[in-house]
């Protein structure tokens, strides 16, 4: 069901008239009274007893929200506009609000791609945009948001590693943006039928679930271990290379390919250490 705008008419000016009908017939059926003027006076009360139903029409809409007519049961309309108004009184009104709201989901336990048990939560800004789908589509809009979000952040936990590997190119840990787009079509596609927008979804919360967490803090200092010295080893030998092709190009000293291994391996020892090396001075010659 699509949202329709529903005929309504300004609040005051309907208000002021019905008031000043209320003071016209009370006056007439005063002086019925006092002249004892029955069927005057019957007139008089079975039209302000009229009255006082035309005034159930009056009705406020607060701004940023809607109000949903509904004649017997039937489908009228939405009204958006603001402040006072007047339409059928009897017609049901039932306020929905229009307002962004943020709902942030529970910490949920679920296994990544790999089968990696994690803990992961988000944030979801969202608002209604067609009052009729939210209110007559489903049974309970808010709810709705609720349960779908948190389908969809499993089902999508469940398509994505916790940490980058070769095998994947996006993992829920190193790319934050694309992980919250995914996650925002996700939902939106669950919500669309609710006629609910949602304006922005992220992860609130992301990490191993407990039963593995030192174990996983293991690999990652063992893969960040691994990375530093891969780095350290490459600039090591690019500034070995570097010192014996200065050596050779400015004719400092000749080397033969052993004492080249030697100096290889002297200088690989003292750039890749983790450790300070000693200096040891060396007072013959060369090759003694």
């Amino acid at each position: 069901m699509q949202e329709r705008n529903a005929p309504t008419l300004p609040g005051l000016p309907v208000l002021l008239v019905l008031v000043a009908a209320v003071i016209f017939i009370g006056y007439f059926g005063i002086q019925a009274g006092k002249a004892h003027e029955i069927g005057l006076l019957f007139t008089c009360l079975v039209t302000g007893v009229v009255l006082v139903v035309l005034m159930c029409g009056l009705f406020i809409v607060q701004p940023n929200r809607g109000s949903v007519l509904q004649f017997f049961g039937k489908y009228v309309g939405t009204v958006r506009a603001h402040g006072l108004r007047y339409t059928n009184p009897f017609y049901t009104k039932r306020p929905v609000s229009l307002r962004v709201r943020n709902f942030e989901s529970s910490k949920l336990k679920v296994n990544d791609i790999e089968g990696n048990p994690i803990e992961i939560a988000a944030i979801v800004v969202w608002q209604v945009v067609d009052t009729a789908q939210a209110v007559f589509d489903v049974d309970d809009y808010e709810n709705f948001v609720h349960v779908q979000t948190e389908s969809a952040l499993r089902q999508m936990a469940t398509s994505f590693p916790y940490d980058l590997h070769e095998d994947h190119k996006v993992s829920l840990r190193s790319h934050s943006k694309e992980i919250n787009e995914h996650l925002m079509v996700e939902i939106q596609e669950r919500l669309g039928r609710a006629g609910v927008e949602v304006l922005e979804a992220r992860i609130s919360h992301l990490a191993y679930a407990q039963e593995i967490a030192q174990a996983m803090l293991q690999r990652q200092q063992a893969s960040a271990i691994i990375a530093a010295r891969t780095r350290i080893v490459e600039g090591a030998v690019s500034m070995v290379h570097m010192a014996l092709e200065q050596l050779a190009e400015k004719g400092v000293v000749a080397l033969d390919e052993e004492r080249k291994a030697a100096m290889v391996s002297n200088l690989l020892v003292v750039l890749c250490g983790e450790r300070g090396t000693q200096p040891v001075l060396n007072t013959g010659t060369l090759y003694n």
